[in-house]
């Protein structure tokens, strides 16, 4: 089993995991023809692709998903609730491709790879994150929820690989020039973790496993990567540079869970 993102942060999402075969996007944020250059960059083309599973609706985790998906015959998965906001502005939006609607309480399979979907606070119709195992290795998905809760913690412990968000510093965000309603949604139980909150979440967990931790969904205003790293560092007790960064521009290459 392997993953690798193809960007990460306000300006685009896009995960993919593989194993056996089976290749699944978590998240298509990008446009068409940068998706496609994207997975070029890591050796894929969107034929490759067994299927894209959308978070929620927000236009960086599923914008483009439903062009990728018409062009190119891949089947989507998504809540019933993502599904609805999504075609508030176009109703018919995905009457063309193959839609499978994601039960937040049920796990899914796609080939060799089984998903399970768990629910996070954020501000968006029915939003969830994932945690996607071959069946000897688990990969935990968490970027975009405002706050930590039990079932979060429950799902990604024993993890071996986490993809975590920490979107902000919370002294950038509070001293930065964003607007008060902004800074308050940013920071609120339905915004986005800060990286010191998403510490907390990582000593909470069940590490023993843990072979790869990533920090996701830096703000480019609001945070810098020596700052993530250094949140998790601490949380995890090893050096900062043993934590990665997935970067807006470049995400990150292929990591393998042996």
């Amino acid at each position: 089993m392997r993953f690798a993102s193809l960007g990460s942060g306000s300006g685009g999402n896009a995960l993919v995991v593989e194993a056996d075969g089976t290749r699944v996007m978590l998240d298509c944020g990008f446009g068409v023809s940068e998706t496609v250059r994207r997975l070029a960059r890591i050796g894929l083309d969107p034929s490759d692709l067994s299927c894209i599973v959308v978070t929620h609706e927000h236009s960086d985790h599923g914008d483009g998903a439903f062009p990728l998906a018409q062009r190119f015959g891949t089947p989507v998965w998504l809540t019933h609730g993502t599904l609805a906001a999504m075609r508030e502005t176009d109703g018919d939006l995905g009457r063309d491709c193959i839609v499978n609607l994601v039960d937040a309480s049920r796990e899914f399979g796609v080939g060799g790879l089984l998903i399970k979907p768990f629910t996070v606070p954020h501000d968006a119709r029915e939003p969830v994150q994932y945690v996607i195992s071959d069946g000897a290795r688990r990969l935990g998905v968490l970027t975009d929820t405002g706050c930590s809760t039990a079932h979060i913690e429950d799902n990604l412990s024993g993890c071996d690989a986490l993809v975590l968000e920490c979107n902000h510093d919370l002294d950038m965000l509070m001293n930065g020039d964003y607007p008060p309603w902004l800074k308050a949604r940013i920071a609120g139980p339905h915004g986005h973790l800060d990286n010191a909150t998403s510490a907390a979440l990582l000593a909470a967990l069940d590490r023993r496993r843990l072979a790869h931790v990533i920090a996701a969904h830096l703000s480019q205003q609001n945070n810098t990567p020596a700052l993530a790293r250094a949140a998790l560092a601490a949380a995890l007790d090893c050096e900062p540079e043993w934590v990665s960064v997935a970067s807006q521009d470049e995400g990150f290459d292929w990591r393998e869970l042996r």
